[in-house]
Protein backbone atom coordinates (compact mmCIF):
# COMPACT_ATOMS: atom_id res chain seq x y z
CA UNK A 1 0.00 0.00 0.00
CA UNK A 2 1.72 3.46 -1.72
CA UNK A 3 1.44 6.74 0.79
CA UNK A 4 -0.89 9.29 -0.97
CA UNK A 5 1.18 12.52 -1.25
CA UNK A 6 -1.73 13.64 1.64
CA UNK A 7 -0.40 10.68 3.90
CA UNK A 8 3.01 11.70 3.61
CA UNK A 9 2.52 15.16 4.45
CA UNK A 10 0.21 14.22 7.16
CA UNK A 11 2.43 11.67 8.60
CA UNK A 12 6.08 13.54 7.74
CA UNK A 13 6.98 13.19 11.62
CA UNK A 14 6.87 9.88 11.92
CA UNK A 15 8.76 9.04 8.70
CA UNK A 16 11.42 10.90 9.45
CA UNK A 17 11.91 8.31 12.67
CA UNK A 18 14.06 5.87 11.25
CA UNK A 19 12.08 3.07 13.80
CA UNK A 20 8.68 4.17 11.85
CA UNK A 21 9.33 5.56 8.67
CA UNK A 22 7.65 5.10 4.86
CA UNK A 23 7.00 1.26 6.04
CA UNK A 24 6.03 1.77 9.41
CA UNK A 25 3.41 4.06 8.69
CA UNK A 26 1.86 1.87 5.94
CA UNK A 27 1.54 -0.56 8.41
CA UNK A 28 0.05 1.82 10.90
CA UNK A 29 -2.55 2.54 7.88
CA UNK A 30 -3.14 -1.40 7.19
CA UNK A 31 -3.74 -2.25 11.22
CA UNK A 32 -6.72 -2.82 12.93
CA UNK A 33 -7.38 -1.84 16.46
CA UNK A 34 -9.80 -2.21 18.86
CA UNK A 35 -10.17 -0.23 21.83
CA UNK A 36 -12.50 -1.45 25.16
CA UNK A 37 -13.61 1.69 26.48
CA UNK A 38 -14.17 5.14 25.49
CA UNK A 39 -13.54 7.15 28.86
CA UNK A 40 -10.35 8.47 30.24
CA UNK A 41 -8.27 6.08 28.94
CA UNK A 42 -9.58 4.79 25.30
CA UNK A 43 -9.98 8.46 24.31
CA UNK A 44 -6.39 9.89 24.49
CA UNK A 45 -5.46 6.30 23.22
CA UNK A 46 -8.02 6.91 20.49
CA UNK A 47 -7.18 10.38 19.61
CA UNK A 48 -3.29 9.50 19.29
CA UNK A 49 -3.71 6.12 17.44
CA UNK A 50 -5.92 7.88 15.36
CA UNK A 51 -3.30 10.56 14.32
CA UNK A 52 -0.70 8.12 13.89
CA UNK A 53 -2.92 7.05 11.02
CA UNK A 54 -4.46 3.72 12.53
CA UNK A 55 -6.69 2.56 9.64
CA UNK A 56 -9.47 0.82 11.09
CA UNK A 57 -9.99 1.40 14.79
CA UNK A 58 -13.20 -0.28 16.41
CA UNK A 59 -14.51 1.25 19.60
CA UNK A 60 -16.32 -0.70 22.42
CA UNK A 61 -18.54 1.95 24.93
CA UNK A 62 -22.31 1.39 25.88
CA UNK A 63 -21.95 4.21 28.61
CA UNK A 64 -23.04 8.23 27.84
CA UNK A 65 -20.91 10.93 28.92
CA UNK A 66 -21.78 13.11 32.23
CA UNK A 67 -20.78 15.86 33.60
CA UNK A 68 -18.37 14.39 36.28
CA UNK A 69 -16.44 12.44 33.17
CA UNK A 70 -15.50 15.93 31.95
CA UNK A 71 -12.60 16.77 34.62
CA UNK A 72 -10.60 13.89 32.75
CA UNK A 73 -12.22 12.93 29.41
CA UNK A 74 -11.18 15.88 27.45
CA UNK A 75 -12.40 14.31 24.28
CA UNK A 76 -15.73 15.39 25.32
CA UNK A 77 -17.43 18.66 25.90
CA UNK A 78 -20.03 20.29 27.73
CA UNK A 79 -23.12 20.03 25.44
CA UNK A 80 -22.31 16.30 24.70
CA UNK A 81 -23.82 14.93 28.44
CA UNK A 82 -26.09 12.71 27.93
CA UNK A 83 -24.30 11.44 24.33
CA UNK A 84 -22.78 8.26 23.51
CA UNK A 85 -19.09 7.70 24.26
CA UNK A 86 -18.42 5.38 21.45
CA UNK A 87 -20.16 7.62 18.87
CA UNK A 88 -19.14 10.88 20.30
CA UNK A 89 -15.53 10.02 20.36
CA UNK A 90 -15.83 7.98 16.93
CA UNK A 91 -16.97 11.52 15.19
CA UNK A 92 -14.34 13.39 16.79
CA UNK A 93 -11.59 10.68 15.48
CA UNK A 94 -13.37 11.15 11.61
CA UNK A 95 -13.28 15.27 12.11
CA UNK A 96 -9.63 14.56 12.77
CA UNK A 97 -8.58 12.17 9.66
CA UNK A 98 -11.96 11.35 7.57
CA UNK A 99 -10.31 8.53 5.52
CA UNK A 100 -10.48 5.91 8.79
CA UNK A 101 -12.69 3.62 8.95
CA UNK A 102 -14.07 4.04 12.51
CA UNK A 103 -16.96 1.11 13.56
CA UNK A 104 -19.03 1.77 16.69
CA UNK A 105 -20.26 -0.82 19.21
CA UNK A 106 -22.23 1.42 21.88
CA UNK A 107 -22.24 -1.73 23.67
CA UNK A 108 -20.59 -3.77 26.44
CA UNK A 109 -18.16 -5.85 25.39
CA UNK A 110 -18.41 -9.80 26.13
CA UNK A 111 -17.02 -12.96 24.37
CA UNK A 112 -20.16 -13.61 22.71
CA UNK A 113 -19.74 -10.38 20.43
CA UNK A 114 -16.09 -10.46 20.16
CA UNK A 115 -13.84 -7.35 18.89
CA UNK A 116 -12.57 -7.40 15.41
CA UNK A 117 -9.14 -5.66 15.92
CA UNK A 118 -6.13 -7.19 15.09
CA UNK A 119 -4.77 -5.76 18.43
CA UNK A 120 -6.91 -5.74 21.30
CA UNK A 121 -6.66 -2.48 23.87
CA UNK A 122 -8.14 -2.92 27.79
CA UNK A 123 -9.26 0.46 28.44
CA UNK A 124 -11.87 -0.94 30.77
CA UNK A 125 -12.51 0.20 34.28
CA UNK A 126 -13.70 -2.82 35.81
CA UNK A 127 -12.25 -6.67 36.24
CA UNK A 128 -14.61 -8.95 34.65
CA UNK A 129 -14.26 -7.15 31.39
CA UNK A 130 -10.45 -7.15 31.83
CA UNK A 131 -10.55 -10.63 32.59
CA UNK A 132 -12.85 -12.07 30.09
CA UNK A 133 -11.06 -9.57 27.25
CA UNK A 134 -7.93 -11.45 28.33
CA UNK A 135 -8.89 -14.92 28.20
CA UNK A 136 -10.43 -13.74 24.93
CA UNK A 137 -6.90 -12.27 23.90
CA UNK A 138 -4.84 -15.54 24.31
CA UNK A 139 -7.24 -18.06 23.25
CA UNK A 140 -7.45 -16.03 19.46
CA UNK A 141 -3.67 -15.78 19.70
CA UNK A 142 -4.16 -11.41 19.93
CA UNK A 143 -1.54 -8.99 21.64
CA UNK A 144 -3.58 -7.63 24.72
CA UNK A 145 -2.32 -3.78 25.53
CA UNK A 146 -3.56 -3.10 29.12
CA UNK A 147 -3.82 0.20 30.83
CA UNK A 148 -5.33 1.25 34.33
CA UNK A 149 -5.54 4.30 36.81
CA UNK A 150 -6.77 4.98 39.84
CA UNK A 151 -6.06 8.23 42.25
CA UNK A 152 -2.32 9.08 41.50
CA UNK A 153 -1.37 6.07 40.10
CA UNK A 154 -0.98 4.36 36.48
CA UNK A 155 -0.14 1.16 35.00
CA UNK A 156 0.24 0.05 31.94
CA UNK A 157 1.50 -3.56 30.16
CA UNK A 158 1.34 -5.41 26.90
CA UNK A 159 0.07 -9.33 27.33
CA UNK A 160 0.92 -11.69 24.59
CA UNK A 161 0.59 -15.42 26.20
CA UNK A 162 -1.28 -16.47 22.99
CA UNK A 163 1.50 -15.31 20.30
CA UNK A 164 5.13 -15.69 22.61
CA UNK A 165 5.75 -18.60 24.20
CA UNK A 166 6.49 -18.05 28.00
CA UNK A 167 5.04 -15.00 27.84
CA UNK A 168 2.47 -13.84 30.97
CA UNK A 169 -1.15 -13.31 30.46
CA UNK A 170 -3.14 -10.30 32.86
CA UNK A 171 -4.47 -13.14 35.00
CA UNK A 172 -1.15 -13.95 36.06
CA UNK A 173 -0.05 -11.02 37.28
CA UNK A 174 -3.79 -10.74 39.16
CA UNK A 175 -5.11 -13.88 39.37
CA UNK A 176 -8.34 -12.85 41.21
CA UNK A 177 -9.82 -9.90 41.98
CA UNK A 178 -8.36 -7.73 44.73
CA UNK A 179 -10.58 -7.95 47.91
CA UNK A 180 -10.33 -3.71 47.60
CA UNK A 181 -11.43 -3.14 44.25
CA UNK A 182 -13.57 -0.56 44.18
CA UNK A 183 -15.86 0.84 41.09
CA UNK A 184 -14.68 3.90 39.24
CA UNK A 185 -17.06 6.18 40.68
CA UNK A 186 -16.19 5.15 43.92
CA UNK A 187 -12.18 6.34 43.19
CA UNK A 188 -10.92 9.59 42.69
CA UNK A 189 -8.38 9.68 40.13
CA UNK A 190 -6.21 12.92 38.72
CA UNK A 191 -7.63 13.71 35.81
CA UNK A 192 -3.44 14.26 33.76
CA UNK A 193 -2.62 10.85 35.10
CA UNK A 194 -4.99 9.43 32.98
CA UNK A 195 -4.16 11.19 29.68
CA UNK A 196 -0.98 10.42 30.78
CA UNK A 197 -1.55 6.16 30.79
CA UNK A 198 -3.80 6.34 27.72
CA UNK A 199 -1.08 7.72 25.30
CA UNK A 200 1.37 5.52 26.82
CA UNK A 201 -1.39 2.71 25.99
CA UNK A 202 -1.32 4.50 22.35
CA UNK A 203 2.64 4.25 22.22
CA UNK A 204 2.84 0.38 23.18
CA UNK A 205 0.32 -0.32 20.33
CA UNK A 206 2.42 1.63 17.85
CA UNK A 207 5.35 -0.04 18.77
CA UNK A 208 3.70 -2.87 18.10
CA UNK A 209 2.53 -2.09 14.77
CA UNK A 210 5.67 -0.80 13.10
CA UNK A 211 7.84 -3.25 15.43
CA UNK A 212 9.76 -0.46 16.98
CA UNK A 213 11.67 -0.98 20.16
CA UNK A 214 10.68 -2.73 22.95
CA UNK A 215 7.23 -3.27 23.72
CA UNK A 216 5.73 -3.83 27.17
CA UNK A 217 5.54 -7.78 27.16
CA UNK A 218 6.10 -9.35 30.28
CA UNK A 219 6.69 -6.32 31.69
CA UNK A 220 4.39 -3.53 33.63
CA UNK A 221 5.23 -0.19 33.58
CA UNK A 222 3.89 1.66 36.81
CA UNK A 223 3.67 5.83 37.51
CA UNK A 224 3.42 7.66 40.20
CA UNK A 225 1.74 11.28 39.17
CA UNK A 226 3.09 12.23 43.26
CA UNK A 227 6.28 11.35 42.76
CA UNK A 228 6.85 11.83 39.28
CA UNK A 229 8.40 8.58 39.36
CA UNK A 230 7.73 5.88 37.12
CA UNK A 231 9.69 2.08 36.88
CA UNK A 232 8.87 -1.44 35.00
CA UNK A 233 8.17 -4.45 36.74
CA UNK A 234 9.06 -7.94 34.93
CA UNK A 235 6.11 -10.05 34.67
CA UNK A 236 6.07 -13.78 35.07
CA UNK A 237 4.02 -16.87 33.68
CA UNK A 238 1.94 -18.56 36.33
CA UNK A 239 2.44 -22.36 35.64
CA UNK A 240 -0.58 -22.19 37.26
CA UNK A 241 -2.59 -20.03 35.59
CA UNK A 242 -5.99 -20.85 34.45
CA UNK A 243 -5.73 -18.77 30.89
CA UNK A 244 -2.35 -19.57 30.04
CA UNK A 245 -0.80 -22.35 31.87
CA UNK A 246 0.56 -25.07 29.09
CA UNK A 247 -1.28 -28.56 30.47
Amino acid sequence: MSLTPEEIDRHRRHILLKEIGGPGVQKLRAASVSIIGAGALGGPCALYLAAAGVGHIELWDDDRVERSNLQRQVQFTESEIGALKAETLAARLRAMDPSLDITVKAERFSEERAPAGQLLIDASDNFPTRYTLNRLAHQTRRMLVHGAAAGWSGQVSVFASGVQDGAPCYRCWVPETPPNAEACDEVGVVGALTGMTGTAMALEAVKLITGAGKPLIGRVLLISGLSGESRTVALRRDPACPVCAIR
